[in-house]
C-alpha cells in the first residue's frame, strides 16, 4: 500500500492514515459515545487477557492505564475517522486501537510507533475483531445517549400533563376530517397527547433489553475463534462495571453478528415516538393559528420575531422546527431498515451508517426537546372565549340534541343554522323544540 505520512505528535497510526483520506463522508467524526464504549471494550479486554493469561501483566495494565486517561479526556481529538467509515466500523476499530496503543507507550516510557513494544492489533485487539467490537459499541452508545433522551422525553409528558389538567375544564369543538365534529375538551386533547407519548416512550424502553446482550467475545463470524477459554464471561462482566450497563452475553454469538434487529427495534421505536410527536406539533400549529383568520384556540409564546417583513407576526417556529426533527428521525429509521437487511451470510457490514442515524435521532430529540418542553408547552394558553363561540356557533352541536328531537328534525336544523347564521341554541328554543333548560343540559 506504500508509505502513508502521519504527525509526529499523532497518537494515531497508518492504518487510520489511510482511513482519514479514504473516508472523507459526513465531515463528522466519532460520537462521544461511541468513543467511550469501544475504550472502554479495549479495556475490559485487556483485563480479561490478563485474567486468562493471554497477555503479559506489563502490557495489559498499561493498556488499562491508557484507556483510563482516555475515558478522563486525553487524546479525545485523535479519533479522526469519520462516523460513516468503512464496512463494519474496521476503520475506527483501528482508529482506537492505535490511539490506545500509542498512549499505552508513553505509560510504558516509549515513543509512539514503537509497535514492537505494544502493538495495535496483537496486543490492543487481542481476542477481538472489528466484527464483535463494533456491534457491541453500537449497543452500548445507543443505550448511553437513551440515558440522556429519556428524562427529556418524561419532561415533556409532565409538560403536557400539566396543561391536559389545566385545560380540563375548556370545552371545545373537536374536529375529525377536519371539520367540526362533537365537542371535547382541550385538556382531554392534551391528555391524548400525554397517552401517545406514553406509549412510545415505553416502546423505547422496552428496546433497551435487546440492545443490553452483546456480541463481545464473538469475533469474526460469531464463534469465538481466537479468544482464550473463559475471556467471554469475564470481558463482558468487566466491561459491565465499567460502564454501569446491564449488559450479557448473546447466547446465540452468530446471531449477534449477522441480525441487526436489536438496532431496528430501538430505531422503530424512536420513529414510533416521532410519530407522534409530530402529530402533536401539528396540532399545536393548527390550534394556534390565526390569530384572526385562522383557529386562535390556543395562544402559544413569543420566542422571536415571526417575520421579517411583517411587524409583530409570531410563528409556532418551535412547533415547526420539531416537525423537522420528526421527519429527519423517520428518515433515519428508514437507513436503518435498508442497512438492516443489507448484511450478507455471517455479517452485516452497514453498522456505521446505522449507528450514525440512531445516533442522530437521538441527538436531535435530547437536544430539542427540552427546548419544546420550556419554551413552547408550558406557555401555551387557552383562548376561552374563541373556544365557547366555537361551541356555540357550530352547527355539529345539533348531535347532542339528536335523541330528543330526531335524526331527521337535527339535519334540517343543521342546514337552516348554516343558510341563516342563527344558533343551534336558537333555533331549537325559538321553535319551541326544546327549552332552553332542556337545551343547557342535553349541551353539558
Amino acid at each position: 500500500m506504500g508509505s502513508v505520512k502521519i504527525p509526529s505528535n499523532a497518537y494515531y497510526g497508518p492504518f487510520t492514515g489511510r482511513a482519514i483520506k479514504q473516508y472523507h463522508v459526513t465531515g463528522k467524526t466519532a460520537h462521544p459515545n461511541l468513543i467511550k464504549s469501544f475504550v472502554m471494550i479495549k479495556r475490559s479486554a485487556a483485563i480479561a487477557n490478563m485474567k486468562t493469561k493471554a497477555i503479559n501483566r506489563k502490557q495489559g495494565l498499561s493498556i488499562v492505564k491508557a484507556c483510563d486517561s482516555i475515558l478522563k479526556g486525553k487524546a479525545q481529538d485523535q479519533f479522526v475517522v469519520d462516523m460513516i467509515n468503512s464496512g463494519a466500523g474496521t476503520a475506527f476499530n483501528m482508529n482506537t486501537n492505535e490511539v490506545i496503543s500509542n498512549v499505552a507507550l508513553r505509560v510504558l516510557g516509549k515513543r509512539q510507533g514503537q509497535y514492537q513494544f505494544l502493538h495495535p492489533n496483537d496486543h490492543v485487539n487481542m481476542s477481538q475483531s472489528s466484527n464483535d467490537t463494533y456491534p457491541t459499541a453500537m449497543h452500548m452508545a445507543i443505550l448511553f445517549s437513551l440515558q440522556n433522551l429519556i428524562p427529556e422525553i418524561e419532561k415533556l409528558i409532565k409538560s403536557l400533563d400539566r396543561k391536559a389538567r389545566k385545560f380540563s375544564k375548556f370545552k371545545k369543538i373537536g374536529r375529525t376530517h377536519l371539520m367540526d365534529a362533537l365537542p371535547v375538551t382541550l385538556g382531554s386533547e392534551f391528555s391524548a397527547y400525554v397517552t401517545a407519548l406514553t406509549n412510545t416512550k415505553e416502546s423505547i424502553l422496552g428496546s433497551k433489553k435487546q440492545l443490553e446482550q452483546v456480541a463481545l467475545g464473538g469475533t469474526a463470524v460469531g464463534t469465538g475463534a481466537n479468544t482464550p477459554r473463559g475471556y467471554r464471561k469475564i470481558v463482558i462482566s468487566e466491561l459491565g462495571k465499567i460502564s454501569k450497563l446491564n449488559l450479557k452475553p448473546e447466547k446465540d454469538m452468530q446471531y449477534s453478528l449477522q441480525s441487526k434487529f436489536p438496532i431496528t427495534n430501538v430505531s422503530s421505536a424512536l420513529k414510533n415516538f416521532a410519530i407522534e410527536l409530530g402529530k402533536v406539533s401539528n396540532d399545536i400549529r393548527l390550534m394556534a393559528s390565526g390569530p384572526i383568520a385562522g383557529l386562535s384556540e390556543l395562544g402559544i409564546p413569543a420566542v422571536h420575531a415571526g417575520s421579517s417583513i411583517m411587524p409583530g407576526k409570531i410563528n409556532p417556529s418551535l412547533a415547526e422546527c420539531m416537525n423537522m426533527i420528526c421527519f429527519s428521525v423517520i428518515g433515519n429509521d428508514t437507513t436503518v431498515s435498508f442497512s438492516a437487511q443489507a448484511g450478507q451470510f455471517e455479517l452485516n457490514v452497514m453498522l456505521p451508517g446505522m449507528l450514525k442515524a440512531v445516533l442522530d435521532s437521538t441527538d436531535m430529540l435530547t437536544n430539542f426537546l427540552p427546548i419544546f418542553s420550556a419554551n413552547l408547552v408550558d406557555g401555551l394558553t387557552a383562548n376561552q372565549s374563541k373556544l365557547k363561540e366555537n361551541i356555540e356557533n357550530s352547527p355539529v352541536i345539533v348531535t347532542l340534541l339528536t335523541p330528543k328531537i330526531g335524526y331527521q328534525r337535527s339535519a334540517e336544523l343543521f342546514k337552516e343554522s348554516l343558510k341563516t347564521g342563527k344558533t343551534i341554541r336558537e333555533l331549537v328554543v325559538s321553535k319551541k323544540l326544546l327549552t332552553n333548560k332542556e337545551v343547557n343540559s342535553l349541551l353539558g
